[in-house]
């Protein structure tokens, strides 16, 4: 069973060092894939991520990646990645080709999953299944829509027979206006949302660019024209952003999403050097949380929780968990 990954990273070796301690598999120049918690969770005791509750993704068949592991336009204090290795806004030349990234991370998320095949505590079949991934989360580290062919990765994944996330901080709202202008929109759009106003956008998320706040509301706004599944996650924080829902709910309205996920902070990786385990919200103050947001959002209503991710879904109206209605791209993963 040969598994080779190219990989020659465009970042200082000390940093490639910090990421692959921390499990990375670099791929590329600037990319990279990393086994999720849930994956592993999935495989060996069948507990699963809250995606498949919600959506229908199968955890164990989800690869996490990122075309951009150590550029972003953020510093949040929230961040479980090593952003203490982040590389800014100063991006890396030259990028590698979409096809390339898309073969050589499932090479890599081969790679790491090979351990697992003899595992007792891992049913053939489902190890079979992984081996085989069909979702990727375009979300692993760094900022995704830095990368400047994300419509063309998108459909090379599609082509493979995968569903796309993305998650996005929504300060590259020229990116996602060429994918929606270009048709090459992802399975489901995500904007972290994580403040709102912009006192505490500037302490929370502690943007490396000047007109961040702005352009995430032209992000909100593209958004509510892109015919994809579309959701807003909100991070909470507690003591730093777990405040006035009004706020929350007029940005929501701006793009009109068909989801809204409340979501607790983990107190997980980086992060406990920054926080501690005082600002994870519990379940109930999440639900608390959501129960007032609902207040502020005519036309949505809270549809499902999943207590071990800490998480409730806020759905609109007239969709439902799968988007039905729109068009053919929102399926099962």
């Amino acid at each position: 069973m040969a598994i080779v990954v190219n990989s020659n990273p465009n970042m200082p070796e000390e940093i490639a060092l910090l990421f692959r301690k921390q499990h990375y598999e670099l791929v590329g120049r600037h990319s990279s894939v990393k086994l999720c918690h849930w994956l592993k969770e999935s495989l060996t005791g069948g507990r699963f991520c809250y995606k498949q509750k919600f959506y229908g993704i199968a955890s164990h068949r989800c690869l996490q990646m990122t075309p951009v592991t150590a550029w972003c336009t953020h510093n949040c204090i929230f961040c479980w990645r090593p952003m203490e290795g982040f590389l800014g806004t100063e991006l890396p030349q030259p990028w590698d080709d979409p096809a390339f990234i898309v073969e050589e991370s499932i090479k890599a998320q081969r790679k790491l999953l090979v351990g697992y095949k003899g595992n007792p505590e891992v049913p053939k079949e489902k190890f079979e299944e992984a081996w085989n991934p069909r979702h990727a989360a375009i979300s692993l580290s760094g900022e995704p829509m830095l990368y400047p062919y994300m419509g063309d990765l998108v459909e090379e994944f599609h082509r493979r027979g995968f569903t796309t996330f993305i998650v996005t901080n929504g300060t590259v709202p020229e990116r996602l206006e060429e994918m929606i202008r270009e048709d090459k929109l992802p399975t489901q759009l995500y904007v972290s949302l994580t403040a709102p106003d912009i006192e505490t956008y500037n302490r929370v998320n502690v943007p490396m660019i000047p007109d961040g706040w702005e352009r995430i509301k032209d992000t909100l706004r593209l958004m509510k024209d892109a015919q994809t599944r579309t959701v807003i996650r909100l991070t909470l924080v507690k003591g730093e952003n777990m405040h006035n829902p009004e706020g929350y709910a007029e940005l929501i309205k701006i793009a009109n999403p068909m989801f809204v996920e409340a979501k607790a902070y983990m107190f997980v990786g980086f992060s406990r050097n920054r926080l501690t385990i005082n600002n994870m919200p519990k379940h109930e103050e999440i639900r608390t949380f959501a129960e007032e947001l609902v207040k502020h959002l005519p036309g949505y209503h809270i549809e499902d929780e999943y207590e071990p991710s800490r998480v409730v879904l806020i759905m609109r109206d007239d969709v439902d968990s799968q988007g039905r209605g729109l068009n053919g791209r929102f399926i099962k993963g």
